[in-house]
């Protein structure tokens, strides 16, 4: 399972359900895939495709978003 959290423009940002328990993000659009750590601060853990603009975009709004991030992983995990 992989809730959707938001959508903007071409990036899905997600997580999985049974994956490590460190809070974070993936982001999905059509050029490739990146995750991005929540805490204890925004940071990029993975890229696959993702170009320099692309990425910049994706952490971008990772940052602008994290607690609505943040809100949504607690939501899912209770914790």
């Amino acid at each position: 399972m992989s809730p959707t959290i938001l959508r903007v423009g071409p990036y899905r940002f997600f997580f999985f359900s049974r994956e490590e328990t460190r809070a974070h993000v993936h982001v999905h659009s059509p050029d490739g895939e990146a995750k991005f750590w929540l805490e204890p601060a925004v940071e990029l853990a993975v890229n696959h495709g993702l170009w320099d603009k692309g990425l910049a975009e994706a952490g971008k709004l990772v940052e602008e978003n994290q607690e609505v991030f943040r809100d949504a992983w607690k939501r899912h995990f209770g914790s």
